[in-house]
């Protein structure tokens, strides 16, 4: 019994042993692992060009110099893509591969060569050809986009996304339409028959000799509908002859102005090459120049740096240049069009000119009714005494439009003079925009809401539109010009000049 217990002792002892010196050799061979990788020679790098698979080998660009190296038979040389990086073995050997290169000099696409080939500009015009490397091959490669490129072996690697042109050039679909427009029904309709025309019956204009117009000027004091207008042309062009689709391409003005010479000029040509691209395939484009007099105001007139003196014409370039303009369409809008550069305006570049001017009392209603509708709460005793939420909503609008085109002393804002002597009066309908009309809605909605939480009755009354009329009049900046008649003509659009103005302080609506 004696001699099993020592066996089975023993035994154990052994396993112990074992496996101290298992762990002992596992140690052994992780520290000789990491010495032998201490020791090892540095690895360098270089950019994979093109393969060879008849000998297994692959000319890489290894620190500017072009080689013909071997490949390991671990590497899939057939997956490898030209600019991969790849890395190599002391004798030069292409052991791993990498991924792309994700920094580099940034490069400007001037053309596209061939399939694997564009002629790009770096830094100070300097004009280079490179290779594409393989994510770009099939990848749609336009003038104007920004490339990474890797110097070492000359090959573009990524497409770089240039914020401050996609910033500019906000490229979208517009939902909006006509019919949500309140106001301007001749407006739309001479801007109908001058744009979408063309589209729909080129054949008529091509038989009478007839050029489509290639853009128009919208005019007028600010909050009255010019950008709108703008989305719904694109829209209705869509839907009428686009199939759906139309590329409408918001350039915001003030933004594109660059203290670099030269910047805002190669950004006009890439926001017209755009809209070519666009173009060809059959789409409408519509170029949509906003605070249009930020950008193309009259030659000589600058106080510091007279910068349109370059930009101007680079438009002008553009619009007549011998590079077609087919399917595109630009629109300018303007609160200041006297600031534009006369030769923008004259026929055969901006052929049409609407002035989208302050809405009068119908068309109040109608911008009213756009926001104040019958699938908004309306208070109960509103409904009960006109008989009809539809009742109601017109009773509403009618005591508001009153109210705000009354000419009395709760309307009046300013006593003026005009050029040729004559005194007048100026009140609240004289300063009326659609933006106005929305933000007293707005108000509206709002005071309802805070009846309601308060423990009111619940929807939207008379006396909600009224109390936000009021304040909008308070707040409202064109009211609150001071004495500058120069201010207060221009926020009458300049039809008849002022040289002398008085504010007066309009009372509370009731």
């Amino acid at each position: 019994m004696d001699n099993d217990l020592d066996a089975i002792s023993l035994a154990a002892k052994n396993e112990r042993l074992a496996h101290a010196l298992s762990d002992a050799r596992r140690k052994l061979v992780n520290m000789q692992e990491q010495i032998d990788a201490l020791t090892s020679p540095p690895n360098s790098y270089g950019v994979f060009l093109e393969s060879h698979m008849d000998d297994r080998s692959a000319d890489v660009m290894v620190a500017g110099r072009k080689m013909r190296l071997s490949v390991s038979s671990t590497i899939p040389l057939g997956a490898l893509r030209p600019g991969q990086e790849v890395r190599l073995s002391e004798a030069l050997s292409v052991i791993g591969a990498l991924g792309f290169e994700q920094a580099g000099e940034v490069g400007l696409v001037r053309e596209r060569l061939d399939d694997d080939r564009v002629l790009v500009a770096l830094r100070a015009d300097d004009e280079r050809v490179v290779r594409l490397a393989g994510p770009l091959l099939k990848a749609d490669i336009k003038h104007g986009d920004a490339v990474l490129v890797d110097l070492r072996a000359y090959v573009a690697t990524a497409v770089v996304a240039r914020s401050e042109i996609e910033d500019l050039l906000l490229e979208e679909q517009p939902t909006t339409t006509y019919d949500e427009i309140g106001g301007l029904g001749p407006q739309i309709e001479e801007i109908r028959d001058t744009v979408e025309l063309p589209f729909l019956h080129p054949e008529l204009y091509r038989e009478h000799g007839l050029r489509p117009p290639k853009g128009l000027l919208l005019y007028g004091p600010p909050g009255c509908g010019k950008t709108l207008i703008a989305k719904a042309i694109a829209n209705s062009l869509a839907q009428t002859v686009g199939g759906d689709r139309a590329y409408f391409l918001n350039v915001k003005g003030p933004e594109l102005l660059n203290k670099f010479v030269g910047e805002t000029e190669r950004q006009i040509r890439v926001i017209f090459q755009r809209a070519r691209e666009r173009a060809t395939t059959g789409v409408p484009v519509i170029i949509f120049f906003d605070e249009m007099e930020s950008l193309f105001r009259t030659r000589g007139g600058g106080v510091s740096s007279d910068v349109e003196t370059t930009v101007v014409p680079q438009l002008l370039a553009e619009v007549d240049g011998v590079e077609s303009l087919s399917n595109v369409v630009i629109i300018g809008a303007s609160n200041r069009e006297d600031m534009i550069d006369p030769a923008i305006l004259r026929p055969g570049r901006l052929d049409l000119k609407i002035r989208i001017d302050r809405p009068d009392a119908e068309g109040a209603r109608e911008i009213f009714a756009k926001y104040l509708t019958t699938d908004l709460p309306i208070r109960a005793d509103e409904v009960a005494k006109y008989g009809s939420v539809g009742n109601a909503v017109g009773q509403i609008i009618e005591t508001a439009v009153q109210a705000l085109y009354a000419t009395d002393s709760s309307t009046a804002a300013a006593e003026v003079t005009y050029t040729d002597g004559q005194r007048g009066t100026l009140y609240v309908r004289d300063f009326v925009s659609g933006a106005m009309i929305a933000g007293i809605v707005d108000r509206a909605k709002k005071a309802a809401i805070k009846d309601l939480l308060a423990g009111g009755e619940r929807g939207i009354a008379t006396e909600h539109l009224l109390r936000a009329l009021s304040q909008e009049i308070t707040e409202n900046e064109d009211l609150r010009t001071g004495a500058d008649p120069e201010r207060w003509s221009r926020i009458l659009g300049g039809r008849r000049p002022i040289v002398a103005a008085r504010p007066l302080r309009a009372e509370a609506i009731q």
